[in-house]
């Protein structure tokens, strides 16, 4: 029987229109038998180990909480996602309580890449990536020139590449409160061309932007497109690898020739492209879906480029930041104006080639304000920085510039690209880290400096992203004899 996947079938329309719909409802109940099976939303946020909100702190960020916690829930649309940019000046796509929950979609900026796996009967997807002659479905990609006169390649270049879905509004966040953000699922969007069902599907770009770009074999540049497949029924842990292409110059529908990996979203035309399908033969690569970019919007510009990370978070590529981890953000707008995209279905410390698995996911949070008031004597009283927590850890985010949009002043969004370095970033996690020691723990500078050369890994979490990265971990159970 036709399931929408045989256009030579009398019904076929029909057909196609029900898998659509039963998709849809697909996405949008997931999380909610999930709730279900573990008790529903009472039984969430009951935490469990040593957290860097103290039991004080939860009862006071829970006293200002309306009794009755709401779930929302966000899809992605051409009228509910901003390209390429933070920005204080957006309108909320939704205004939601501390101690709310929503579920947000979140499309993947390299979804062009394979249109037919990523995109085709998706309605969410194609109303963000329609391109023709006469529009585009989101015209601004970036926090660049929008006018014609200026730009070349399209509205918003040169700043920005990211898809992200929002923001959201918490209600009487202000600036010096801080933003726990609670990831409680991340799971991969299914592709909605009935030719792919139960499958999920990823791009990763070797590009110019890239580590190793400047030091390939023989000197021959090139940036190179892998498609991988992620099964979504749950059978599967790891991504395989479909096939690989060169990128080739591409003309977009406006009729700019791309000759490289240089503007967000070009519909890659595959009748000019050579496919490689023998390509990473039995090699099965762990997914560990997770934002790469999640974080608020910050003070100092109106638009801010998605690709550097920086004090309030965003672009931070850490695979850690998925299902069960916690963030920790300064809020520095009015309703902290939460923002999140760049979804991965894998990556490793570095990020080398230039991206990811590039792979659309949709995320559960639960959001808890922590007001300025409340956060004295606490281990979130003093932080500038995003942190992240797990279960098991406490991890500091340590950049080349700690606020580059402040040091680097009003030509910080272009000088910050040649200014980065891994000595950099390493010296501000362990300045991060140094602190976090120092005032939780209670530890002496000597303490701290030699429980850090042997208690406390430090990793590169990315060097392509304009401020590069480096993360400092510590297990939290290194504290346990302290009582």
């Amino acid at each position: 029987m036709c399931k929408g996947d045989d256009v030579n079938c009398p019904q076929f329309e029909a057909h196609y229109r029900s898998f659509k719909e039963d998709l849809n409802v697909e996405r949008r109940s997931f999380l909610k038998s999930g709730f279900l099976a573990a008790g529903g939303l009472a039984a969430l946020g009951a935490g469990g180990g040593i957290s860097l909100v103290t039991p004080a702190l939860a009862q006071a960020s829970a006293a200002r909480q309306p009794q009755q916690r709401a779930y929302h829930y966000l899809p992605a649309t051409a009228d509910t996602v901003h390209w390429g940019f933070f920005s204080k000046t957006l309108k909320p796509q939704v205004e939601i309580d501390s101690g709310d929950i929503v579920t947000i979609e979140t499309l993947t900026h390299h979804a062009g890449d394979d249109l037919e796996r990523m995109v085709e009967g998706d309605e969410g997807a194609e109303s963000v990536y329609l391109w023709t002659k006469d529009k585009k479905g989101v015209d601004r990609r970036g926090a660049g020139p929008t006018d014609p006169a200026v730009y070349k390649k399209g509205s918003g270049e040169g700043m920005g590449v990211h898809i992200l879905t929002g923001p959201v509004f918490v209600r009487d966040a202000e600036p010096g409160d801080i933003l726990e953000v609670r990831i409680l699922d991340c799971t991969p969007r299914p592709s909605a061309n009935p030719k792919f069902a139960g499958k999920s599907y990823g791009s990763n770009a070797a590009a110019n932007w890239g580590f190793h770009y400047n030091d390939m074999l023989e000197g021959k540049k090139r940036e190179v497109i892998t498609i991988y497949e992620v099964d979504v029924t749950g059978s599967k842990s790891w991504a395989e690898a479909v096939y690989n292409f060169p990128w080739v110059p591409q003309t977009d529908p406006f009729g700019v020739t791309h000759t490289t990996i240089d503007y967000p979203g070009v519909p890659v035309d595959h009748a000019l492209t050579t496919r490689n399908y023998d390509v990473l033969k039995g090699i099965r690569l762990p997914i560990r879906p997770h934002f790469g970019t999640l974080g608020l919007a910050p003070a100092e510009a109106d638009f801010v480029d998605t690709v550097p990370p920086s004090y309030t978070g965003g672009n931070i590529d850490n695979w850690r930041i998925g299902k069960g981890a916690t963030m920790y953000y300064p809020v520095a707008v009015e309703g902290a104006m939460m923002s999140v995209g760049d979804p991965h279905a894998s990556q490793g410390d570095s990020e080398l080639c230039g991206t990811a698995i590039e792979c659309s996911l949709t995320g559960t949070f639960q959001f808890i304000l922590h007001k300025e008031a409340d956060l004295a004597g606490t281990p979130l009283e003093e932080l500038n920085y995003p942190m992240l927590e797990t279960q098991t850890d406490w991890l500091v985010h340590g950049f080349s510039f700690a606020n580059y949009l402040q040091e680097l002043g009003p030509s910080a969004q272009s000088d910050i690209y040649s200014k980065s370095s891994v000595d950099l970033a390493l010296r501000d996690a362990f300045r991060k880290m140094r602190h976090f020691l120092m005032t939780t723990k209670g530890l002496t500078e000597d303490e701290a400096v030699s429980l850090m050369s042997i208690g406390v890994d430090f990793g590169v979490t990315q060097v392509v992203d304009g401020n590069w990265g480096v993360h400092a971990i510590v297990k939290k159970d290194i504290f346990a004899g302290r009582g």
